[in-house]
């Protein structure tokens, strides 16, 4: 269900949610740790961590009734530029719709402090953790694309309720984002400098990235088995994903439409 967002029978697993705020399999992922202290999710975490990074490349792993992969590795072009944005005086923060007890182990090994790392959040009940999300902007929200921008708003910027949803003037956001998904989206239009994206073939993102309306896009294959090139992004009419899940034309901020974009960078 967590990959496919669909029942054994096919159903769709999840309905009625924003698709711009909410991404509900990451949503439900973080819930299914209720019941667990953030410390014995901790070494859950820790345990699973090595364990894949021990793998052998390719390996898989039966989860259910279906193969999972197995192993997973750092890029290290990625450790190489926390390190630098670090040594050049960046706050350098990890902001992820994963469960922020899960992220905060992968951070620190990249020398990312856990006040520094801003994941999908449960409410406590005592030490426990429970399955009710926490809130950004006054609603039940996760750091996945518009969510994203609230939750940097509020937590890094201050800014509460609705308003956190909103993007703020240039001289109040982070100059500089990096992402491979749909949900990096608007983090990303955010960053007044350059924004890196890895190519996952996402369409929205894509669209974005290759449109480069401003000059301040950079795109790079990913470091590790990079995707085969894919056919035109359809950013003309599917490079938008609205809050109904349905896909609408990708507009610039003048209201014209982006055309079509090649994939360059695979």
């Amino acid at each position: 269900m967590y990959t496919s967002e669909k029942t054994r029978s096919g159903a769709a697993a999840f309905a009625g949610f924003n698709h711009r705020r909410m991404q509900p399999a990451d949503a439900w992922a973080a819930q299914s740790l209720a019941g667990w202290t953030e410390a014995e999710i901790t070494g859950f975490v820790t345990a699973a961590r090595q364990e894949n990074l021990d793998a052998a490349e390719n390996a898989e792993q039966t989860v259910g009734s279906t193969q999972q992969i197995a192993w997973v590795r750092y890029y290290s072009q990625m450790r190489d530029l926390v390190a630098t944005l670090q040594a050049n005086g960046f706050d350098v923060r990890i902001i992820s719709a994963s469960a922020e007890p899960v992220v905060r182990v992968w951070a620190a090994d990249v020398g990312i402090a856990a006040d520094h790392v801003m994941g999908v959040r449960t409410e406590h009940d005592g030490e426990v953790l429970t399955a009710r999300l926490a809130q950004c902007g006054g609603e039940p929200s996760i750091p996945f694309n518009e969510g994203k921008r609230c939750r940097v708003n509020e937590q890094v910027f201050g800014v509460a309720g609705p308003a956190a949803f909103d993007q703020l003037p240039e001289q109040r956001r982070q100059s500089f984002a990096a992402g491979d998904s749909n949900g990096d989206a608007t983090f990303l239009t955010d960053a007044t400098a350059l924004r890196l994206v890895i190519n996952r073939n996402k369409i929205e993102l894509m669209c974005r990235a290759y449109a480069d309306a401003d000059g301040r896009w950079l795109v790079n294959p990913m470091f590790i088995d990079p995707l085969p090139a894919h056919p035109p992004y359809p950013c003309a009419t599917q490079g938008f994903d609205d809050p109904d899940g349905s896909r609408a034309p990708l507009r610039q901020p003048d209201g014209s439409v982006v055309a079509d974009q090649p994939d360059r960078a695979h």
